[in-house]
C-alpha cells in the first residue's frame, strides 16, 4: 500500500507552533489552516494522488505533525484536532497534562506509564479503557480520593519492588523457589569437531545442549553424562548470563548417566552468584508431594516446570543399558533439554537429577524420571575425590524402600521393617557366598530374603544406609552384615568380602581433568 509520503506533493509549509511557552508543539488550528491550503494545491494530481483531502484533513494533519521537528504532545495535539472514534471531541492532551502536573502537587505525573499501571493493579483499579497517560494519572487520583488505595506518599512508598497484584501463598512460594535456585541451574552447549571435504582444519559444530546445576563452590557442575559423552568441547552459561566459560569433564559414572564438569577460568568469578544448590534426600520422599524442575527444555533456558512426585522407586534404562535403580517419577514438564537439571521439593532442595521421559512423540507425555539424589550424592563425591568410581559390591539387589513399607503391611503383623530387604543375589558373588538369601515366590507365595540391618558398625534402616556404608568401603574389604532371616528372624551375623562392581568404561573426546 502507498504511503500518504508517495501520494502527496511535497509543499513548504511554515511549522506554527503552540502558544504554550517552552512547548515547541505544532498548534491543531495551524495544522487544520495548512491541510486546507495543502487540500487545494493537490486537486490536479494525478489520479493515483486524486484525494479528496478536503474531507481527510485529520489524516494529513497527522503526517504533518508526524513529519516535521516536535515536542513529544505534538502528535497527540494532532489527534486531538481529528474526531474521536466515540464522536467526542478530546481536549488537548499538553492542555490536560499541563493540568494534571500543575494541580498534582504529589508528583503522580512523573510516574512512567508503567508504574502508573503497576500502582492500579495492586488497588484493584480496572483501566483498560485508558489510552493515554493522562487517563491513568486520573484513574489512580480518582482511587486515591475515594479512599480506596491510600493516601498519594503511601503510593510513591509502594514502588520499591514489583509483585503481580493478587498472588496467592502458593504462587510467592513457587516464585522464592525459582528466583533462590535459577541462578545455579546452567545451560550447558556441547560441540564436536569436524572436518569438511573441502577443508582440512578441524571445525568446530554444535552438538547439543542440556542442563546442569552449581555442586560446590570450587566450579563443579553436575550434569547427565549423556549430555556430554560424544562431545570435544562443552561450554556452561549460569542463571541469566551472557558469557560461556569453557568446562572440563571430571569424571562420570556412565551407569548411572551421572557426569561432573567443572568450570575454568573466568566462569569461577561467575560462581560468586551461584550457590550452590541445596540438598534433599530422596529416601524421605512420599508419592505426592510437590516436586519442580529447572532447566533448558529444546534450548529456552531457566524453564520452571511445577508438578509432583508421581511414583518412587522406577528402574530406568540409562544409555549404557544399566538399569538405573530407584528413580523419582513426576509429572512437573520434562522434555530434552532438561536432561541433567535439577528435580526440587517445594523447598528447593535437590531431590534428583531429570534424566528421562517416557513419550511416543519425542515430547512431554505426563511422565519423566530423575536419578535419586542419594545416589548422586555417593556418586559425584567419589568423582570429585578420585576422578571415577570403584564400587565395592555385596552381589546383591535391594528391595526400594517404599516396597519394603508396603510389605510391612502384608507380613510381620503389620509392623514397620527397618533395613534393606535382598530381591535378588547373584550366584557366586559376595552375598551368597556367605550364605545370605533373596527373596523368592515359592509354593505358598512370596517367600522374603534376608533384611540387612547393619554393615560393621553402620545400623542399616533403609537402602540409602547400606548404599553409603557400603560405598564408605573398599573392593576386597572383610566386612560383618548383620541381617534377619526372612526379614522377622533373629538378628544373625555373617562375614562378608566385597567385590568390585564391574561398571562401563568413560570414553570421551572431551579435555579431561
Amino acid at each position: 500500500m502507498a504511503s500518504w509520503a508517495a501520494c502527496v506533493p511535497v509543499v513548504p509549509i511554515p511549522a506554527p507552533t503552540c502558544r504554550n511557552e517552552g512547548c515547541g508543539a505544532v498548534s491543531a488550528a495551524a495544522i487544520a489552516t495548512t491541510a486546507a491550503a495543502t487540500a487545494t494545491t493537490t486537486t490536479s494530481s494525478s489520479s493515483m494522488a486524486r484525494v479528496n483531502l478536503r474531507t481527510r484533513g485529520a489524516g494529513l494533519a497527522v503526517l504533518v505533525a508526524l513529519c516535521m521537528p516536535r515536542h513529544d504532545h505534538a502528535f497527540s495535539n494532532a489527534a486531538a484536532a481529528a474526531p474521536s472514534r466515540r464522536g467526542v471531541r478530546r481536549d488537548s492532551y499538553a492542555l490536560r497534562a499541563s493540568s494534571t502536573r500543575t494541580t498534582d502537587a504529589s508528583g503522580l505525573g512523573d510516574l512512567s506509564v508503567t508504574e502508573l499501571k503497576r500502582l492500579l493493579e495492586r488497588r484493584g483499579v480496572d483501566y483498560r479503557d485508558c489510552v493515554e497517560k493522562v487517563d491513568l494519572v486520573e484513574r489512580l487520583q480518582s482511587a486515591l480520593s475515594g479512599g480506596s488505595g491510600g493516601s498519594v506518599s503511601d503510593v510513591l512508598g509502594d514502588l520499591g519492588g514489583y509483585e503481580p497484584a493478587g498472588l496467592t501463598e502458593t504462587e510467592r512460594k513457587n516464585i522464592a523457589l525459582f528466583e533462590s535456585v535459577a541462578p545455579s541451574v546452567a545451560f550447558i552447549q556441547t560441540s564436536v569437531s569436524a572436518q569438511t571435504p573441502f577443508n582440512l582444519n578441524a571445525m568446530e559444530i554444535p552438538y547439543g545442549s542440556g542442563s546442569g546445576f552449581v555442586w560446590d563452590d570450587k566450579g563443579h557442575v553436575v550434569t547427565n553424562w549423556h549430555v556430554v559423552r560424544n562431545a570435544a568441547r562443552a561450554k556452561v552459561t549460569l542463571g541469566q548470563g551472557l558469557e560461556s566459560y569453557d568446562a572440563i569433564l571430571v569424571g562420570a559414572d556412565p551407569e548411572n548417566d551421572i557426569a561432573v564438569l567443572r568450570i575454568e577460568g573466568n566462569g569461577l568469578d561467575a560462581l560468586s552468584k551461584a550457590k550452590p544448590v541445596p540438598i534433599g534426600s530422596s529416601s524421605s520422599l512420599v508419592v505426592g508431594q510437590a516436586a519442580s524442575a529447572i532447566g533448558n527444555p529444546f534450548g529456552l533456558d531457566r524453564t520452571f516446570t511445577k508438578g509432583v512426585v508421581s511414583a518412587l522407586g522406577r528402574e530406568v534404562r540409562g544409555v549404557t543399558g544399566a538399569i538405573i535403580r530407584n528413580c523419582v517419577q513426576t509429572d512437573a514438564a520434562i522434555n530434552p533439554g532438561n536432561s541433567g537439571g535439577p528435580l526440587l521439593d517445594s523447598n528447593g532442595r535437590l531431590i534428583g537429577v531429570n534424566v528421562a521421559l517416557v513419550s511416543n512423540t519425542g515430547g512431554f507425555s505426563g511422565i519423566g524420571f530423575a536419578i535419586p539424589v542419594d545416589t548422586v550424592r555417593r556418586v559425584v563425591g567419589q568423582i570429585i575425590n578420585s576422578g571415577r568410581v570403584r564400587k565395592p559390591s555385596l552381589g546383591v539387589v535391594i528391595a526400594d524402600d517404599s516396597a519394603v513399607r508396603n510389605l510391612s503391611k502384608s507380613f510381620n503383623g503389620g509392623a514397620k521393617m527397618q533395613g534393606a530387604l535382598i530381591m535378588e543375589a547373584t550366584p557366586g558373588g559376595p552375598a551368597a557366598a556367605a550364605g545370605l538369601k533373596a527373596t523368592r515366590r515359592g509354593f505358598r507365595g512370596l517367600e522374603l530374603g534376608d533384611l540387612i540391618v547393619g554393615v560393621g558398625r553402620e545400623k542399616v534402616k533403609c537402602v540409602e544406609d547400606l548404599l553409603s556404608a557400603v560405598d564408605a568401603l573398599k573392593v576386597g574389604d572383610l566386612v560383618a552384615i548383620k541381617y534377619r532371616r526372612g526379614a522377622m528372624g533373629p538378628e544373625t551375623v555373617t562375614t562378608v568380602k566385597l567385590g568390585e562392581k564391574k561398571g562401563a568404561q568413560v570414553a570421551s573426546n572431551m579435555r579431561r581433568k
